[in-house]
């Protein structure tokens, strides 16, 4: 099984920046869902620099690959969509953002074609705390299995919100000021491409 990122060229977007360089071992990093589990020896992760394009096969379990830097105001655009299968499957993976550095604290733009919507973990009274933003969704705008979806991430001081297919579907407020953006690998072949961050000043 396979899932493919691309990343689009920087001049796209004059102001975002391409995450694949030359220097992608460094700038990347596969980390296992939940925190501390047993790591697969499985590389199913694989970067090209020249193409910016990400592979994973999808065969190395339920993990996350971060890109190891920190964005605090940003806004964070990926396009992705899951390979059609037969049957009645139940597609998932997810766009994270403002995770800490092992995904303890975690906050994700679910993947799904029940619609896209926030869910994670976060800090509330600087307490761990569950949310889960499916009710508050205000539409579906997530397009079928093998058809291409932009999600549009945009977190400035204490509030991200989440934009689907051009419209806001989702807002989040949390006390987590900073944190790392990464994808989500969880079974299923799915492609991102024209992943681009920009900060915000």
């Amino acid at each position: 099984m396979i899932c493919v990122v691309l990343l689009s060229d920087a001049t796209a977007c004059a102001q975002a920046k391409n995450l694949v360089t030359e220097n992608y071992k460094a700038e990347w990093t596969r980390i296992t869902i939940p925190p501390g589990h047993p790591a697969s020896d499985i590389a199913q992760w694989h970067i090209d620099p020249a193409t910016k394009t990400i592979v994973c096969d999808g065969n190395g379990g339920h993990e996350w690959l971060r890109f190891n830097k920190e964005f605090g105001d940003f806004k964070f655009h990926v396009e992705w969509r899951f390979t059609k299968v037969e049957g009645n499957p139940h597609y998932n993976s997810g766009v994270f953002f403002r995770n800490d550095s092992d995904g303890t604290i975690w906050h994700q733009a679910n993947t799904t074609p029940e619609g896209g919507y926030l869910f994670g973990e976060t800090l509330v009274d600087g307490k761990k705390t569950s949310f889960n933003e499916t009710k508050e969704m205000t539409e579906n705008r997530v397009k079928p299995a093998g058809a291409w979806n932009t999600y549009d991430i945009k977190c400035r001081k204490d509030t991200c919100t989440l934009a689907v297919n051009g419209a806001v579907v989702n807002t989040l407020h949390t006390e987590v000021a900073k944190g790392y953006v990464g994808l989500e690998s969880e079974g299923f072949q799915i492609e991102f491409r024209k992943i681009e961050v920009e900060e915000l000043k």
